[in-house]
């Protein structure tokens, strides 16, 4: 087989194993195998051959450990790390460690488990696989969270989401709030846990993934069963288990079983929970797995002992209860260990074996006092990690206040268009406009007015001006640009191209004539006049500032238009040729008229030829005035 067909195997493999089907993936892999243990005369084959077999004997370890044979996948796992190590295949490295970690996980050795992530982490982050990054940082959470450190496993958990969110990994985020929702139900939020439990099943619903539904579904029996709500436990424990059961995951059939044994104990059921807890002692011990066989074995220990069961039995008590406890002695699990101790020390007490039940009474208050003082600290963790949630929560609330206040700002300062923009994160907004209208209007003899009247009257008139004029913009399109003293600069054409653009531009102006003459002198009662000026032509426009923000437009157009204004006379509308132009040629062509608030008309529309002037940087111009209805403006 080629490489290219070897690589097809190994996708073929990842994708069973996605779905569960894990005898075919393990086919496919190891038939891979096979065909590379072949003789083969290509020397150029080497390193990429080898590539193949670390990928291979990864999915072999990805199955193993997902049924529970963790021998299997820690030996297929440091044979990758050897192949890595020997063929400097960088990429294999983060994988084998990783699956290593997870591997000690779920040996219950966490410092080991830590030990192997953080590699992953570190090759993966060096690679700049972020996806990959994500998904190791999600699984520190969880072995953070099986320590009972809860403030850095929701600090991993919360990056771990916020990396998947980011490259829109469905699956990922699906896995990350699974992994918070647990969480939570350690430490008794359990309304919070159900709450992100249900946002997990809802996509991997979504998505199809069997084995993501069958986990999930699974956790939320186990918060019932903390609610006390045993009907729900079972009717979602017995869906997970089917799931497991068809996906033939051994491992986590074994967990479901266990637990579906605790919910029938709660309910008074011994016979069905006996039934269960055997069913998954057995299933643990296949597979190997200590904590799930001391675990079961102690609550079968416990049940025997219960006089309440029509079962019990002393003898069979004493010896669960001892092989649980020989077994937590070796693995470390002090807080079942005293359990036991308390179990055994009240059985021989009942059957009058005094001394012996002195003996595991006294070892009972020792491990009593260790497993209060862990449980002490995991209280302390417990608040400080809900303090450090109230944190987090009221920082999300300001900035969530901050960004509304920014988009809100953005959009009283700015063009809709240019504001959502910036808000999308673009950084430099410039772009050519190669048909606008620009109008400067600025209150004939301002200076002299300005002398005669207080501040007060200055900032209030020019204020109720200019209000009027922009309500007068917002009518017909235009977007206002700034006011400089008693001068207004307005647009039509921008952001938004327009074809009417210089349409738009006389309605504007004629009624801005219209408009001023409401507006008098405080002091003399004399009439207030405006200069304007209009230009057409193309401009540059953008944002520019990094605090405060304006939208503006550059260009010889601009110039042109304030020209217009600065040569213009009071009570008249100043235009170029080229405005002029612009309004015939939108009549020629028979363009629609989008703005019709005032009653005129193209025939009632009349340019006045000025004649030629010496503009001011420009030279001679040809100028008009523009009038309506034969009456000059």
């Amino acid at each position: 087989m080629t490489n290219e067909e070897l690589q097809t195997l190994i996708d073929k493999s990842i994708h069973a194993r996605k779905n569960g089907i894990y005898d075919e993936a393990d086919t496919l892999a190891t038939e891979v195998l096979a065909e590379l243990d072949k003789p083969t005369n290509s020397s150029e084959r080497s390193i990429s051959s080898e590539l193949l077999r670390g990928n291979a004997l990864l999915c072999l370890a990805d199955t193993a450990w997902r049924r529970g044979k963790y021998d299997t996948a820690l030996e297929h796992g440091h044979q990758v790390l050897a192949l890595a190590e020997e063929y400097t295949l960088l990429a294999l490295h983060p994988r084998a460690h990783n699956l290593i970690g997870i591997v000690y996980k779920n040996l219950g050795n966490y410092d080991k488990s830590l030990e192997h992530s953080f590699q992953a982490l570190s090759a993966h982050e060096a690679l700049g696989e972020k996806s990959a990054v994500a998904r190791v940082t999600c699984n520190i959470g969880i072995v953070y969270s099986n320590i009972g450190n809860y403030a850095k496993s929701l600090e991993y958990y919360f990056q771990a989401l916020s990396a998947y969110e980011a490259l829109g990994e469905k699956s990922g985020v699906a896995s990350v709030t699974d992994g918070i929702g647990n969480l939570y139900n350690d430490l008794g939020n359990y309304a919070k846990s159900l709450e992100y439990l249900s946002k997990a099943l809802s996509v991997h619903e979504e998505l199809g993934e069997k084995s993501g539904v069958a986990r999930v579904t699974g956790n939320i029996g186990n918060v019932y069963i903390s609610l006390g709500n045993y009907a729900k436990s079972l009717e979602y424990l017995s869906k997970a288990l089917s799931i497991h059961e068809a996906l033939g995951v051994k491992s986590l059939v074994a967990n479901v079983t266990g637990n579906i044994g605790n919910v029938y104990y709660h309910l008074g059921n011994y016979t069905k929970s006996l039934e269960y807890w055997s069913k998954a002692v057995l299933a643990y011990e296949a597979l190997g797995v200590k904590p799930g066989v001391a675990i079961v074995t102690g609550n079968i220990g416990s049940l025997y002992a219960t006089q309440k069961f029509e079962g019990y039995n002393s003898e069979q008590a004493e010896e669960y209860l001892l092989k649980a406890i020989a077994l937590n002695e070796e693995i470390g699990a002090k807080r079942y260990l005293y359990e036991n101790e308390k179990t055994i020390a009240e059985l021989y007490k009942t059957t009058n074996r005094k001394a012996e039940a002195y003996d595991h009474l006294e070892r009972y208050h020792e491990l009593e006092k260790e497993v209060q003082s862990e449980e002490t600290k995991k209280q302390a963790a417990i608040m400080e990690q809900q303090k450090q949630e109230a944190e987090r929560e009221k920082t999300i609330a300001i900035a969530n206040a901050k960004h509304a206040a920014t988009e809100q700002l953005l959009h009283n300062v700015l063009p809709p268009s240019i504001a959502n923009k910036m808000l999308s994160g673009k950084k430099l907004i410039a772009e050519k406009l190669s048909n606008v209208s620009v109008l400067f209007a600025d209150i004939v003899e301002f200076t002299k007015l300005s002398q005669r009247i207080s501040p007060e009257e200055l900032v209030e008139g020019l204020d109720s001006i200019f209000s009027e004029f922009d309500t007068l913009a917002e009518k017909y399109g235009l977007e206002k640009i700034k006011t400089i003293g008693d001068a207004y600069m307005v647009v039509s054409g921008a952001p938004e191209p327009r074809s009417d653009h210089a349409e738009a531009m006389i309605h504007f102006a004629v009624e801005m004539l219209e408009r001023i003459k409401q507006f008098k002198s405080i002091s003399t009662g004399e009439q207030i006049e405006l200069r304007i000026g209009i230009h057409t032509g193309e401009v540059v426009a953008g944002v520019i500032g990094r605090k405060k923000f304006a939208y503006d437009l550059w260009g010889d157009a601009v110039n042109t238009a304030s020209r217009m204004e600065s040569y213009g006379e009071a009570g008249k509308i100043h235009v170029s040729e080229d405005f002029k132009h612009a309004v015939e040629t939108l009549h020629t062509t028979s363009l629609p008229f989008h703005t019709t608030s005032l009653p005129f008309h193209a025939t009632s529309l009349q340019f006045i030829l000025r004649g030629e002037m010496d503009i001011k940087g420009k030279g001679m111009m040809k100028t008009y005035f523009l009038e309506q209805n034969n009456i000059r403006i």
